[in-house]
């Protein structure tokens, strides 16, 4: 028996230690692969990226091209996309974590939204071309795109919402009760304070999806040559995905390291937006613990 014991105990341990290096070797070359294309496309982009780049605006002629009208796009449907899906989404989460009975219709829901996460992007990019192109009249507008883009990201906002719900000890919410706190109270005053470092972390994640995201674009036609700066929802736009893509369709050697440029750029704003969701998160975090 013992000697049946300890082959097995090795057999596992020879099994975690294969599982383990697989899972570091997979790791290391999906690391180097990323490094790769950074360093790449920092080589070509490097020498297009100035204060140029940012104010101009898109030109056939790729000295004078620049990302102005794609970046103030991106701006307003990034701006416009949260405003219309967090108060939805922490307020769909709320009410599925706090209030809505645990039954057969509520475990339906819940079930949905986990599977609309996984839904492909270009599938929320028709049915916005449906919705609220054409059936709501709003056009090829910033408002739609902001709406479609709602759509994309609603369920992650709502997911990441009722994780950090979930992560609210229930003796909180008991001792609110004990202390003849109502329901509302005890959500207002002891769960949404602890639990909002995870939902606008969770919610500034999804807008930096939204930013990335070029194929639901491409579906509302937002691939236009836009030379003026959009100033209404209701104006017609483009994205700084869309923008390069624009650059990398062009046979010119030099849109090619524009397109480079134009990836450096949307890296860092994303960079920066998961870097604002990190420092947003501890510093509601210590508010907590003090």
């Amino acid at each position: 028996m013992k000697a049946r014991d300890t082959g097995r105990e090795t057999r596992r341990r020879l099994t975690g230690t294969v599982l383990l290096s697989l899972f570091v070797l997979s790791t290391g070359i999906a690391i180097i692969a990323l490094a790769v294309l950074i360093m790449d496309t920092a080589s070509d982009g490097a020498p297009w990226l100035s204060w140029h780049l940012l104010t101009s605006f898109p030109s056939r002629d790729p000295k004078q091209a620049g990302l102005r009208s794609a970046l103030l796009g991106s701006i307003w449907i990034a701006a416009l996309t949260g405003a219309i899906c967090f108060p939805l989404g922490v307020g769909s989460a709320i009410y599925l974590h706090e209030y809505a009975p645990k039954n057969r219709l509520t475990s339906f829901i819940n079930l949905n939204i986990f599977n609309l996460s996984g839904v492909p992007s270009i599938l929320y990019g028709l049915l916005g071309l449906g919705l609220f192109v054409d059936l709501l009249a709003l056009g090829r507008s910033i408002i739609a795109g902001a709406l479609t883009m709602a759509l994309l990201v609603l369920p992650m906002v709502i997911v990441a919402s009722r994780e950090a719900l979930v992560t609210v000890p229930e003796g909180r919410r008991f001792g609110a009760y004990a202390l003849g706190a109502s329901q509302w109270q005890v959500v207002r005053r002891v769960v949404l304070p602890e639990a909002l470092p995870g939902i606008l972390t969770g919610t500034v994640l999804a807008m930096s999806r939204a930013i990335g995201e070029a194929a639901p674009m491409i579906a509302i036609s937002a691939l236009l040559y836009v030379t003026f700066d959009p100033t209404s929802p209701l104006d017609r736009f483009t994205v700084l995905p869309i923008q390069i893509f624009n650059w990398v369709s062009r046979p010119q050697a030099a849109f090619a390291g524009l397109a480079a440029a134009g990836i450096i750029v949307l890296l860092v704003l994303l960079l920066a937006m998961n870097a604002a969701a990190i420092i947003i998160r501890d510093r509601y975090q210590k508010r907590v613990r003090e």
